[in-house]
């Protein structure tokens, strides 16, 4: 059920750099709760430069949910941005850079327009 979350992380961590990310610096761990079990993932970002990793230390940001709608957000099917208004997801902290970052996921699967979907990639 985390492939989608995996490969997510697994992308931002390869790439290295991220363009869209060339002015923001700062670390933001996403907290994914279930029951009385967490998992961490920390993506640190320094002026685009971007690492994944799994620890659980203080950050600029930090997102809170289920490890479900992660995975609904990872492939696509979910939006970051209508879960925190539903209160499917919390925010703390610097919520810009969640802002900033939540470009980097894929659009909706069958979505027409500039969001490339997850695991399209641009060669050049």
């Amino acid at each position: 059920m985390v492939d989608a979350t995996m490969r997510f992380f697994e992308d931002l961590d390869r790439r290295g750099f991220e363009p869209l990310l060339a002015k923001s610096s700062g670390t933001l761990r996403f907290d994914l709760h279930e029951g009385a079990r967490t998992v961490h993932w920390l993506l640190n970002v320094d002026r685009g430069r971007l690492q994944v990793s799994q620890e659980d230390r203080e950050a600029d940001t930090v997102v809170g949910t289920s490890p479900v709608l992660f995975e609904d957000l990872a492939a696509g099917r979910e939006h970051g941005l209508a879960a925190i208004l539903r209160g499917d997801m919390t925010i703390s902290g610097d919520a810009q850079l969640l802002i900033q970052v939540e470009r980097l996921f894929p659009g909706h699967p069958e979505a027409r327009g500039p969001r490339r979907r997850f695991g399209d990639r641009e060669d050049g």
